[in-house]
């Protein structure tokens, strides 16, 4: 309540005189915190943590029909045993067999790396064509960006451009017209998901990789970068492409954890490289009976992975990525299972809270409460308790742990 009866100050020269060095003092920093908010987070000098991240998974009751990539034409994830569904992996998700679309789950993924102390996701996308399931899989990956946006969380594309040559074989595209597609597509990225306050910068530009060297050749990559509306930093897989600032790492099953230690060496001449960390790859091609498969690299109780971390994260690279958080047909995941639990998760918490990288009063078992609001959104609830569920994501977004615990309990 405003005071009419104050009397009047005998020091008002002083007081006017404190009041302009206190406007200035004010101006100045709400001056630098917009220079400082405005600055790319790519400048920074923090290392991110971004986990490989597949949506391709289709599953009832969110979707009609169980999708490939639990079944691979093989197995019937309406069979249980010992209350686990027949899916095509060795390991079960914690959650169970999900879609890929359900916001719910996504939440839930983004909000349990956020407390692992990971940043963000790389997201497999197989370009806007209509084809195959690749529309499904735009707007399940269009719903993971809106739910970074919404949770606070990085985001990157890996094209798979594997998807050009079938295309073409599918008379869906010219020859001729490798390269233009390529350029369509990335241009679209420059018009829409590149313009995201998520998306990750390099050196200003978007960053962006291409999965394989199944799709376009080097000279057709280095066509394409050349034509785009606006320059991206652009990785190549493995080994460093003449169009590309640098490459990333992926497992390699028949070399292990040496391959990794090549590539950091190979990249040590390279303007920027993005090293892999990886528990193990233990693939289901050959239950499928798809293929004999392509190799394995052991668990080995947890120490694959630990090895795999800390080289990454010991290296200078401004991107470290996680392969996978959920690729469940060749096991290279540290989504949380029925196996491992959440050994993987408490392994980059100890590791990223050493760096600084994770609030101290984050603990295991914070990781848990996402999978409980998964639970309670599944139990179905009304307008009010779905208002309330949202405010409990938005208190683990934000690291409001003891709101979030005392909500969830």
């Amino acid at each position: 309540m405003k005071h009419t009866d104050q009397k009047p100050t005998t020091s008002t020269p002083h007081r006017r005189h404190f009041v302009r060095v206190l406007a200035t003092l004010l101006c100045f920093l709400v001056t630098a915190s917009w220079a400082f908010a405005e600055k790319p987070s790519s400048d920074k000098p923090s290392q991110l943590l971004l986990a490989h991240y597949m949506p391709w998974y289709a599953a009832k009751p969110h979707s009609d029909v169980w999708g490939w990539h639990w079944t691979m034409n093989h197995f019937d994830p309406e069979k249980q045993s010992d209350g686990r569904r027949e899916i095509a992996s060795h390991y079960c998700p914690l959650i169970g067999p999900y879609d890929s679309g359900d916001r719910a789950v996504i939440e839930c993924h983004l909000l349990t790396m956020k407390l692992a102390g990971i940043d963000g996701v790389i997201v497999d996308w197989y370009g806007l064509t209509d084809f195959r399931d690749y529309a499904t899989l735009h707007r399940n990956t269009t719903r993971v960006l809106q739910e970074c946006e919404r949770l606070k969380m990085k985001f990157v594309i890996c094209y798979e451009d594997q998807t050009i040559p079938a295309l073409v074989e599918g008379g869906r595209l010219a020859a001729d017209d490798r390269v233009s597609h390529a350029v369509t597509e990335i241009d679209w990225l420059s018009r829409y998901w590149f313009r995201s306050p998520s998306y990750v910068k390099l050196d200003g530009k978007p960053v962006l990789l291409s999965f394989g060297h199944a799709g376009l050749n080097n000279d057709e990559w280095s066509s394409c970068l050349d034509r785009l509306q606006a320059p991206v930093a652009y990785f190549s897989e493995h080994s460093r492409r003449s169009g590309a600032v640098g490459a990333f790492d992926w497992p390699i099953p028949s070399r292990g954890l040496d391959a990794t230690e090549k590539f950091q060496q190979a990249a040590a001449d390279w303007p920027h490289s993005i090293p892999v960390a990886f528990p193990r790859f233990v693939d289901v091609y050959k239950e499928a009976k798809l293929h004999d498969g392509y190799g394995r690299i052991e668990d080995d109780r947890g120490q694959t992975f630990r090895t795999s971390l800390q080289r990454a994260l010991n290296s200078n690279a401004k991107i470290v990525q996680i392969a996978t958080w959920n690729d469940w047909g060749e096991g290279t995941v540290i989504e949380p299972s029925a196996e491992f639990g959440y050994r993987d998760l408490q392994l980059i918490q100890t590791l990223r809270r050493s760096r600084n990288k994770l609030p101290v009063d984050v603990k295991a078992s914070d990781l848990r409460l996402p999978t409980k609001l998964l639970e309670r959104r599944r139990e179905g609830t009304s307008l009010d308790e779905s208002q309330q569920l949202n405010r409990i994501a938005e208190y683990l977004a934000t690291e409001r742990l003891p709101a979030a615990r005392e909500a969830l309990d």
